[in-house]
């Protein structure tokens, strides 16, 4: 979701308007979160594709071998 349609609780404002201190703080949040792909990810899905990573390098090693 994109913090273009919430509305903040404080100030009953767009969040993306950022007219009140928590409108800001949240909108900056946000927008970091936004530009760190792996923050959204959870551990379960990293190591999951930690897992696919070690398999396509095995299966790349076994092939040249």
């Amino acid at each position: 979701m994109t913090y273009d349609r919430l509305v903040c609780a404080n100030c009953a404002a767009p969040v993306s308007e950022g007219r009140c201190p928590v409108c800001r703080a949240n909108r900056e949040r946000l927008q970091q979160e936004h530009n760190n792909f792996f923050a959204g990810l959870n551990p379960m899905a990293l190591i999951a594709l930690l897992a696919v990573l070690i398999a396509a390098v095995a299966l790349l090693a076994h092939q040249t071998a």
